[in-house]
């Protein structure tokens, strides 16, 4: 964080998350515990450093209160570094889910049509995506498939191979796939409305106004998830 002492907090997160989240995306299959917990206090004597830097003249107490708390309200965790004029907050290594990775048996080939259950099963058990728990349940109940076009909404076996990647990976989805509410006439729900995952550019070409249903998705087709 030395190349950023005088930027405020909102700056120092925005730069440092994707770092974050990249790098621990990338190594959790080859780590430790104990070594995301490690990089979590490096960080942590970092941003406590900076935060004396910026405010040399006040209190420890004063930096604490202004500095940490438990900005995420899912962890009980008082010292998150965060914003508080945003509520952002930075990331820890620890708060990433350790995945060993699965070998892949003999000579397996995804291209063989024999091994295309154990490919889909590999696909529904491997590494988790990078990307929320909503947009997660939306591609299970979707299998996987734009209700538009029918295809893949992501094709997870081509899984980024370095930090940066993963962390680029999040910003192709989040511009790839959109969260779409869809009128549904004889759905329970109070509006009659239901939220559907669509490629982008199927949602530019068809138009939300035109979905009032989505195309069946084929359940015996993999689910096309890491």
């Amino acid at each position: 964080m030395l190349a950023l002492r005088g930027a405020n907090a909102g700056a120092i997160l925005k730069k440092i998350n994707p770092i974050v989240r990249g790098w621990s995306a990338y190594y959790r299959t080859v780590v430790s515990s104990e070594i995301f917990t490690a990089l979590d206090n490096h960080m942590w004597k970092l941003a406590y450093k900076w935060a004396k830097h910026s405010h040399p003249n006040k209190p420890k107490h004063w930096i604490s209160d202004k500095y940490f708390g438990r900005f995420n309200r899912t962890r009980k965790d008082r010292w998150v570094f965060g914003d508080r004029d945003s509520g952002a907050y930075l990331l820890k290594f620890s708060w990433t889910k350790i995945v060993r990775h699965q070998l892949v048996k003999g000579k397996a080939s995804p291209d063989d049509p024999t091994l295309e259950s154990y490919w889909a099963q590999r696909r529904r058990k491997g590494t988790p995506l990078p990307v929320d728990a909503m947009t997660v349940r939306l591609l299970q109940a979707q299998h996987g498939r734009c209700p538009i076009c029918g295809r893949l909404l992501l094709h997870a076996d081509h899984s980024p191979q370095s930090p940066r990647e993963w962390e680029a990976w999040r910003v192709v989805i989040r511009k790839a796939i959109s969260k779409q509410y869809i009128a549904f006439p004889d759905e329970s729900t109070p509006d009659g409305q239901r939220i559907r995952l669509l490629h982008t550019h199927c949602q530019r070409r068809n138009g939300a106004a035109a979905m009032t249903s989505p195309a069946p998705s084929p359940v015996s087709q993999p689910l096309g998830l890491a």
